[in-house]
C-alpha cells in the first residue's frame, strides 16, 4: 500500500509521450520494500511504457570520502542486479545527480523521485522540478510516517514526538505490494556504468581518500538483512538491559544501512511485529520515534548543522558559560588521531576510525568531551560534526546531525548547573566505570585490525 500522503507533486507539468517513465533512485538505494520503485512502477504500466531507474554519483557530495562511496557503490551493484531480475534498466553516471536527472527527463513521459531532508538534497529536487517540462513526483519512501504528517512543526523532544508518531503508526506499517513490470526496459540503449565492480569505479572518482573503506561493514541490502538476522537471533533479547554496554556487542549495527537507503524501515518493523522479545520495545523506540526526531529536526530546523540549532535554552548556559577554565584543551588535529590524556575516549574514536561506527553510548560520551576540551562551545560543535562525517558511515544524515545536537542540548532538557557545561547534561569516565567494564573496552580497540572488529 502506498498512502496518499507519501506521494507529492513537485512541479504542475503535463505527461509527455516520452521513451520511458524514469525514477530517480538517490536516497532510497534499494530495490525492495521502496516506494517510489513500486509508484515508479505502476505509473510506466499504466502508460504501456518501459522503466528505467537512474543514480547521479557524484564526486563532491558534501563530507562524503571514499569510505562513504565504497560503502554505496557496494550497494548500487546490488540494486543494479536486483532490478534486472525485475526487467528494469539501471543506469549509474557519473554525473551531478540534478544535471543527470535533467538529462534523462528530455526522453522520459514522467519522473518519480524518492525524498531526502537535507538541504543538498532538497535543493536538488526543486533545482529539478523547476527545469525539466515534465511531472517530478516525489514519493516518500525512508521514514514510517511522511514527515509533514507526523507533525507540523519541530518538536521539542522525543517527550513531545512520541506521542503523536505512535497515534498514526498502526496506519502506515503495512505490507507494500510488489509489482510486476509490464514492458522491460532492459533493452533501451542508455549509456551507464558498470556496477559490477565498485573498485574499479572508486579508481576513476575525484574523490577525498584520506579515509580508507571500511573491512568491517560491506554495503548492500544483502548485508543489512544479514545484520539484522543476526540482531534477532542473538542479541535482541539483551538489547533492553545491554544496548548501553560497549563489550555487550547488543546493537543492530544497521545505521549505516538506513542511512544509505539500503534497507526499509518498514521491512525491518513488519518482520518484527510476530515477536515476542524483552528488548523489541527498547530497539523499536530507536528505529522508529528516535529515529524520525531526527528526520523531523532537519526537515523543520534550517541550521541543522550549525550551532545555532540548539534549544534557547542550551545557547544561553553555553554561553554563560564559554570562559570557563577547561581542564585540558586538544586542537583538531590531536583529537583527530586519539591523542587525548583519556583512554575510554581515545578507544571510542579508534573505533570510529577504524570500523566506521562507534558504539552508540561512547559516542554520547564522546560528544561531551569535546565540548570539554574545546576552546568555545561553537568551536567544539563544529569538531564534532567533522569528525563524525568523516569517519562514520553513518555520518552526514539525521541521526548524525541530531546526534551531535544532543550531545549539546539539543532533545533534552536542563540539568544542574556545572563549570563547562551549564545545564547542559554531563557525563564522565567515573560513570563509565561504574557502569561498564572499560579496561576491556580499551583493550579491543588495542587489539583492534582490520581483520578483528571490535565486536
Amino acid at each position: 500500500m502506498i498512502q496518499t500522503e507519501r506521494i507529492c507533486e513537485l512541479n504542475n507539468k503535463p505527461v509527455t509521450d516520452g521513451v520511458y517513465v524514469a525514477y530517480w533512485m538517490q536516497a532510497s538505494q534499494r530495490a525492495d520494500c521502496n516506494h517510489a520503485l513500486e509508484y515508479a512502477i505502476l505509473k510506466a504500466n499504466d502508460l504501456h511504457k518501459p522503466l528505467i531507474v537512474f543514480f547521479g554519483l557524484t564526486d563532491s557530495f558534501p563530507d562524503a570520502n571514499q569510505r562513504h562511496y565504497a560503502f554505496m557503490l557496494q550497494g548500487l551493484r546490488e540494486v543494479s542486479s536486483a532490478l534486472k531480475h525485475r526487467g528494469i534498466k539501471f543506469v549509474l553516471r557519473q554525473r551531478s545527480p540534478e544535471l543527470m536527472a535533467i538529462e534523462i527527463a528530455k526522453d522520459a513521459c514522467i519522473m518519480i523521485v524518492d525524498r531526502g531532508y537535507l538541504r543538498l538534497q532538497r535543493h536538488w529536487r526543486e533545482f529539478v522540478a523547476e527545469r525539466v517540462s515534465i511531472p517530478l513526483t516525489q514519493v516518500e519512501s525512508d521514514v514510517l510516517i511522511p514527515v509533514e504528517t507526523a507533525s507540523p512543526k519541530e518538536e521539542f523532544s522525543a517527550a513531545t514526538f512520541r506521542p503523536k508518531f505512535h497515534r498514526l503508526l498502526e496506519y502506515y506499517i503495512v505490507p507494500l505490494k510488489q509489482e510486476k513490470t509490464a514492458i522491460n526496459s532492459l533493452g533501451l540503449e542508455l549509456d551507464s556504468l558498470d556496477t559490477r565492480d565498485p573498485n574499479r569505479l572508486l579508481s576513476r572518482m575525484a574523490i577525498d581518500r584520506s579515509v580508507p573503506a571500511s573491512e568491517f561493514y560491506i554495503g548492500g541490502t544483502t548485508a543489512a538483512r544479514e545484520h539484522f538476522d543476526r540482531f534477532m537471533e542473538h542479541r535482541l533479547d539483551d538489547y533492553g538491559t545491554s544496548a548501553n554496554d560497549p563489550n555487550a556487542a547488543s546493537q543492530s549495527n544497521l545505521s549505516p544501512y538506513l542511512h544509505f537507503g539500503q534497507i526499509s524501515p518498514l521491512e525491518i518493523i513488519l518482520r518484527m511485529r510476530s515477536i515476542t522479545s524483552p528488548g523489541k520495545q527498547d530497539f523499536l523506540e530507536q528505529l522508529m520515534v528516535r529515529r524520525e526526531l531526527a528526520v523531523n529536526f532537519v526537515f523543520y530546523n534550517p541550521h541543522y548543522d550549525q550551532f545555532q540549532c540548539l534549544p534557547d535554552w542550551a545557547l544561553q548556559t553555553l554561553s554563560a558559560h564559554a570562559n570557563d577554565s577547561r581542564p585540558y584543551l586538544y586542537t583538531m588535529s590531536e583529537l583527530e588521531q586519539a591523542g587525548t590524556h583519556d583512554p575510554y575516549w581515545n578507544a571510542a574514536q579508534q573505533e570510529m576510525q577504524r570500523s566506521g561506527k562507534m558504539h552508540g553510548y561512547m559516542r554520547m560520551y564522546w560528544g561531551k568531551k569535546i565540548i570539554e576540551w574545546s576552546r568555545t562551545p561553537e568551536e567544539a560543535y563544529q569538531t564534532a560534526l567533522y569528525l563524525n562525517n568523516k569517519y562514520e558511515l553513518d555520518g552526514r544524515d539525521p541521526n548524525g546531525f541530531a546526534g551531535v545536537a544532543w550531545c549539546f542540548g539539543k532533545h533534552d532538557r536542563p540539568w544542574g548547573e556545572r563549570p563547562i557545561f551549564g545545564k547542559v547534561r554531563y557525563m564522565n569516565e567515573n560513570g563509565l566505570k561504574r557502569k561498564f567494564d572499560m579496561q576491556k573496552y580499551v583493550d579491543m580497540a588495542g587489539m583492534a585490525t582490520k581483520n578483528k572488529p571490535f565486536h
